[in-house]
C-alpha cells in the first residue's frame, strides 16, 4: 500500500554550494519550510537572498520497500534545484512555485543511510520564469515549501480528476460523477485490476455517498481511465455560504486486496461566465469583489508554514469580505487554496510571471508550469478560472493558443483567462482578464470582462501616511468597486493588492516596498481594507471604521470635515465630546452601487476650532432600529498602553507550526496610533524562535514578529518593552 511521511526534518543547510563530501560540520541544523536568508521587512537588496545554497539530509527509509517503488516531492524550492541522493544527481528542477517529485527507487539505499543533496539556485536567472526582465516582487530563496516521502506499489494511481457534470439543479437532483484516473504500471505487462471509487461528504465522513467498483486493464507504462458514478439522492451544492465538500476515495484491488489508495476533495458546483451578463454560482449571478494576493511575509519571505498560509484564505474571505482572490503572479501553496475550498472563497490562479516572454526554453518551462499547476489543482472547487498568459504581457498568439490548448486538455470543466494591461489585445482566452488603472472602468471591448488588477502603483499608501492620502485610497478603491458593481456586463473587480510586498529598487518606495496593499506587509488593515469589509452582511459581521486619526492638524486647512466612515449598517449616530452632531446615512448619492456605502459625515468645522479644545469622537451603528456597535477614538492621542496579540494562542510543538504576534500603540479605546513609532524590544522565554527584529519600530504604530515552535509542549511567553509600556503574550505548545 501507499505510505507517505512529511520530510520537512533534520536538514542540514549551508548558505553557500560546497562539493558532495563537504563535512557535516560546514552546515547547520534546520526544519522545513525554510527560507535561505531571514531578512528584515524592509530596506534590504533582493541580491541579499540571491545565491545558490546547498540542503543536506541523512535518512534510512523509514520501512522495508517490499517490491515497492520510492518517491521524494518537493512542493516548491526556489529557484533551480539540483539533487543528488548518495552522490548521483537524480534531477533537475527549474522553477519555483510548481511542485515537482523524483522516483528514487534506483538511487536509494534500502537497508543504510542514504545522502539526500540539494544545490539550490535562488539567483534570478533570466532562462526561468517569472525572469527574463525586471520583475515587480521577490522571489526570495530555500526549500520553502513542504517534502514529502512517498511509497507506491509498482501499479499505482498517479493523480485523478474528478468532475461534475450537469447544472446546479441536476446536481441536487441526480448527481453524476466522471473521475479520470492516470495509472502507473512499472511491471512492464499488461495487468488487470479493479478500482474502487466511495464517494463521501466531508461533514458526514461515515456515509457513502456513491460506489462503483469496476475492472480495469492496464497496460505497462502510464495509462488514463475514466470511471463513471451516480447517486441516488441529491448532492448538495458548493457555494460561498455553504462550502459543502466530498470526498473520493479511490481504491486499486488485486483479488480483493487493496494496492494503492488516493483520497481527494472536491465540490458539486456549476459555474458560468456570461457575455453581456456576468459570473453565475449554481445558476446565481454573483458579482465579484476582490483582491490580489503575494505570498511575502516580513522576515521569512515566502517560507511560511501551513498555519500562516490558511490564515491568509482566512482573512481574505472573513475581515476583508472578498469573494474570490487572484493568486498573483504564480500558484501557490496547496494549504492556502485547500483552505480556499473549506471556507468558500474563489480563486483565479495563474502560471509564475510578469511582462516577459522568454525564448522557446523559457516558454517551455512555462507550458510546464501550466500542466503541473493544473493537474495538481483541478479538484479544487473554489479554482473557477485558469490564468494561462504571463501577466502584462505583450501579445504572442502562437505561444498563449499553446497555453491555451494544454489549459482545455486537461481541465474542461473551467474556462481561462489572461492578465493584460492594454485593451486591443487579441483575446485568446474564455474570458478577458484587464488590469485597468485608469482610476474609472473603461467599457469593454471583449466580452467577458473581469477587472484583474486596478488602484495599486497608481496610488500606494503608508499606514503612516498622512490621512487625507488613506482617505483617498480607501475613496479609490470604493468608487471602483462602486462603479463596476453598475455594469452587468463587467464580471467584477479584483484590486490591487490584499497586501504590501517586498520588491526590486525599480519598483515600490525608497525602502523597497510596494504600499499597494489595503492591508500592510503584517496583514494589519489601512482604511481601504474597511471598504471590503464594510460590504459583508451585516448579519455575518457588523463593521465600523471612522477614517481620521481624529487630531486637528493632519488634513490641509486643519479639522476633520467631511468624515468618511466605513460600514454596513443602515444609519449613524455622530457625537463630539457630549455633543451629538446627528445622524446620517449612507453615501448612496456617490457610491449608488456598492451594497453599503461609506458614510459622508458633514459638520465638523462648526465644532472643530483650531486652537480650541475638543471631545472624543463616538460613532453609534443602528441596524435594524438597534444600536449594534459603538466606535470610540481619543481626543488626546498619546499611547495608552502597548498592546501584544498573537494570531493563535496555541500552536503544535513539532517545531514548524507558527503565529504572528501583533505589537501595537493604541489609545485608550483601543485605537492604533499611527505615529507612536518608538523602539520595541522583546524577550522570548520557551521552546520557540522569534522571527522578526528586535528591536522593532513599529511603522504606522503597528507591526508584527513570528513565535515559532519547538518540539517541547509547554509554554512560551514573549514580552514587549517600549518605554514605560510593557505588554505580554503567552501561547501554549500541545
Amino acid at each position: 500500500m501507499r505510505q507517505e511521511w512529511l520530510f520537512n526534518y533534520d536538514w542540514l543547510y549551508t548558505p553557500q554550494q560546497v562539493p558532495l563530501d563537504a563535512p557535516d560540520s560546514a552546515f547547520s541544523s534546520v526544519i522545513l519550510p525554510h527560507t535561505n536568508i531571514e531578512l528584515p521587512y524592509h530596506n534590504f537588496d533582493n541580491s541579499e537572498y540571491q545565491f545558490i545554497s546547498t540542503y543536506r539530509k541523512r535518512f534510512t527509509l523509514p520501512k522495508p520497500l517490499e517490491g515497492r517503488r520510492v518517491q521524494l516531492q518537493f512542493d516548491g524550492a526556489m529557484l533551480v534545484s539540483n539533487v543528488y541522493l548518495n552522490g548521483r544527481q537524480i534531477g533537475v528542477n527549474a522553477g519555483g512555485y510548481t511542485p515537482f517529485t523524483f522516483d528514487i527507487t534506483d538511487y536509494v539505499y534500502p537497508e543504510s543511510e542514504n545522502i539526500l543533496q540539494i544545490h539550490l539556485d535562488s539567483t534570478e536567472r533570466q532562462d526561468v520564469p517569472p525572469f527574463g526582465f525586471v520583475v515587480d516582487y521577490l522571489t526570495f530563496g530555500g526549500i520553502y515549501r513542504d517534502v514529502f516521502l512517498r511509497y507506491v506499489e509498482p501499479v499505482y494511481v498517479s493523480m485523478t480528476h474528478v468532475q461534475t457534470p450537469g447544472s446546479a439543479e441536476h446536481m441536487q437532483t441526480a448527481p453524476t460523477l466522471r473521475v479520470d484516473l492516470w495509472l502507473e504500471n512499472f511491471t512492464n505487462k499488461p495487468v488487470t485490476y479493479a478500482a474502487r471509487v466511495i464517494v463521501r461528504p466531508v461533514q458526514f465522513p461515515q456515509t457513502d455517498f456513491m460506489t462503483l467498483t469496476a475492472p480495469l486493464t492496464i497496460p505497462a507504462g502510464r495509462s488514463q481511465h475514466t470511471l463513471e458514478l451516480s447517486a441516488t439522492e441529491g448532492a448538495r451544492l458548493w457555494s460561498l455560504d455553504s462550502p459543502a465538500l466530498y470526498t473520493a476515495e479511490i481504491t486499486l484491488l488485486h483479488d480483493e486486496t487493496a494496492l494503492d489508495l488516493l483520497t481527494t476533495r472536491f465540490g458539486f458546483r456549476e459555474i458560468a461566465f456570461k457575455a453581456n451578463d456576468g459570473f453565475y454560482l449554481n445558476g446565481q449571478r454573483l458579482k465579484l469583489m476582490g483582491l490580489n494576493r503575494h505570498q511575502t511575509f516580513a522576515y521569512m519571505g515566502a517560507a511560511a508554514p501551513k498555519r500562516l498560509q490558511r490564515r491568509d484564505a482566512d482573512i481574505v474571505k472573513f475581515e476583508l469580505g472578498c469573494n474570490i482572490v487572484r493568486t498573483s503572479h504564480y500558484p501557490q501553496s496547496p494549504y492556502f487554496l485547500e483552505r480556499c475550498d473549506e471556507i468558500g472563497l474563489l480563486v483565479l490562479e495563474e502560471i509564475p510571471g510578469w511582462q516577459h516572454i522568454g525564448d522557446d526554453d523559457w516558454k517551455a518551462i512555462s507550458l510546464r508550469d501550466v500542466r503541473a499547476m493544473i493537474e495538481r489543482d483541478r479538484n479544487h472547487p473554489s479554482i473557477i478560472l485558469w490564468g494561462v498568459r504571463i501577466n502584462e504581457s505583450w501579445d504572442d498568439d502562437v505561444f498563449y493558443t499553446r497555453t491555451n490548448a494544454l489549459a482545455h486538455e486537461l481541465d474542461a470543466t473551467r474556462p481561462t483567462t489572461g492578465i493584460r494591461f492594454f485593451p486591443s489585445s487579441n483575446m485568446l482566452e474564455d474570458v478577458f482578464g484587464y488590469n485597468d488603472f485608469s482610476n474609472t472602468v473603461i467599457e469593454p471591448e471583449h466580452q467577458p470582462h473581469l477587472v484583474t488588477e486596478f488602484n495599486g502603483h497608481m496610488f500606494p499608501t503608508k499606514t503612516f501616511d498622512g490621512e487625507e492620502r488613506k482617505i483617498e485610497h480607501a475613496r479609490r478603491h470604493a468608487f471602483i468597486q462602486d462603479r463596476q458593481m453598475g455594469m452587468r456586463n463587467v464580471l467584477g473587480a479584483i484590486g490591487w493588492c490584499a497586501f504590501d510586498y517586498n520588491t526590486h529598487r525599480e519598483f515600490g518606495s525608497g525602502d523597497r516596498i510596494c504600499y499597494h496593499g489595503v492591508m500592510d506587509m503584517f496583514r494589519l488593515p489601512k482604511w481601504a481594507a474597511y471598504v471590503y469589509a464594510s460590504q459583508q452582511s451585516p448579519r455575518q459581521r457588523i463593521v465600523l471604521e471612522a477614517a481620521t486619526h481624529w487630531t486637528m492638524g493632519d488634513r490641509s486647512g486643519g479639522g476633520n470635515d467631511p468624515l468618511m466612515v466605513l460600514g454596513n449598517v443602515d444609519e449613524i449616530e455622530v457625537f463630539y465630546g457630549p455633543e451629538k452632531l446627528g445622524r446620517f446615512l449612507p453615501d448612496r448619492e456617490t457610491y449608488p452601487n456598492l451594497p453599503h456605502p461609506p458614510f459622508n459625515v458633514v459638520g465638523m468645522s462648526m465644532t472643530m476650532i483650531w486652537g480650541q479644545s475638543f471631545g472624543d469622537l463616538r460613532i453609534v451603528g443602528y441596524f435594524n432600529g438597534e444600536a449594534v456597535i459603538e466606535k470610540r477614538l481619543s481626543k488626546d492621542g498619546v499611547p495608552a498602553r502597548l498592546e501584544l496579540v498573537a494570531d493563535f494562542d496555541e500552536l503544535q510543538a513539532d517545531g514548524m507550526d507558527m503565529t504572528a504576534v501583533t505589537v501595537r500603540f493604541v489609545d485608550s479605546f483601543g485605537n492604533t496610533l499611527p505615529y507612536a513609532m518608538s523602539p520595541v524590544t522583546f524577550a522570548l522565554q520557551g521552546d520557540a524562535r522569534f522571527i522578526g527584529e528586535n528591536p522593532l519600530t513599529p511603522p504606522g504604530g503597528q507591526a508584527a514578529v513570528y513565535v515559532r515552535a519547538g518540539v517541547t509542549a509547554g509554554v512560551v511567553t514573549l514580552t514587549a518593552h517600549a518605554g514605560r509600556l510593557t505588554a505580554q503574550a503567552t501561547i501554549t505548545l500541545v
